[in-house]
């Protein structure tokens, strides 16, 4: 009796979360597929019409600015807490990200415009909101690599050094190469989280109606979780349609990442 009530509690909980999730996602796809059209890829946004060229290529371009900055760092951070990282010094670089991963990404962009956009001059830009993004998502690349890479035996990094493989060789030619699907899986987790976020864009990355010029300090760009932020709160039925084909592109998006991770996992056994 108890545990049928306790199911049934677990259903009617699933049911009122999930109902306005589907909710959401039947208004946004249903809407943003209403407004696609090519010119939703060909032209750039003007005022609230238009269409989404500039911040399709502005996302795509912070992203991968957020990863040229961030998987160095972050890989790099996870291989030397999994392989040095019993100290002190790696439990405080332990304790560092995990405080990250829990700080609003508000904050991170707030102090990110103090430091970068004033303080250093940069303005709203391209490195400022690359930079940004690659502080948000360093320590979930740093700390998912460190638990892919303790999962590789012991015994293989025993049987490379008891046939004369310096700690170097170890690392690159035996430990990187089997915990590598699992560390692709972080870096494209990681590339899902730059590509949703929003708030620490707006205070470093701006906005633009145009097309990215190249520079790297001192010119905004459009992304398209601005549009979906902004263009929502517009009266007009053009800033509605953007909006919605913004947030159906960004769920897609995220959507194809995080099943392009699960992919990765389980051609290689890890999701089994």
């Amino acid at each position: 009796m108890l545990s049928l009530a306790g199911w049934s509690a677990c259903a009617v909980a699933f049911v009122l979360v999930a109902l306005p999730v589907f909710d959401i996602l039947f208004l946004v796809i249903s809407r943003g597929l209403a407004a696609f059209s090519p010119a939703l890829f060909t032209q750039v946004t003007n005022g609230t019409s238009g269409g989404l060229a500039n911040a399709i290529s502005g996302t795509l371009i912070l992203s991968a600015g957020a990863l040229l900055f961030g998987v160095p760092v972050g890989v790099g951070g996870g291989i030397y807490l999994a392989e040095f990282g019993n100290g002190r010094f790696g439990a405080i670089v332990r304790f560092v990200a995990d405080v990250l991963t829990g700080i609003p990404s508000i904050v991170l962009g707030y102090f990110a415009y103090i430091t970068l956009i004033t303080g250093l001059g940069w303005h709203f830009s391209v490195l400022a909101g690359s930079v940004t993004l690659a502080i948000i998502i360093i320590p979930y690349m740093a700390r998912l690599t460190e638990l892919v890479l303790r999962q590789v035996p012991q015994s293989l990094r025993e049987a490379a050094y008891a046939l004369g493989a310096p700690e170097r060789k170890v690392i690159l030619r035996v430990v990187f190469p089997i915990g590598w699907p699992g560390i692709l899986t972080s870096i494209l987790l990681a590339l899902a989280i730059s590509v949703g976020e929003t708030a620490p864009l707006i205070y470093t990355a701006g906005w633009s109606n145009y097309m990215w010029h190249g520079k790297l300090i001192g010119e905004p760009i459009g992304y398209l979780t601005y549009v979906i932020w902004s263009f929502i709160n517009q009266p007009a039925a053009s800033a509605h349609a953007l909006a919605f084909a913004a947030g159906f592109l960004v769920i897609v998006t995220v959507l194809a990442i995080n099943i392009a991770a699960r992919l990765v996992l389980r051609r290689t056994g890890g999701g089994q």
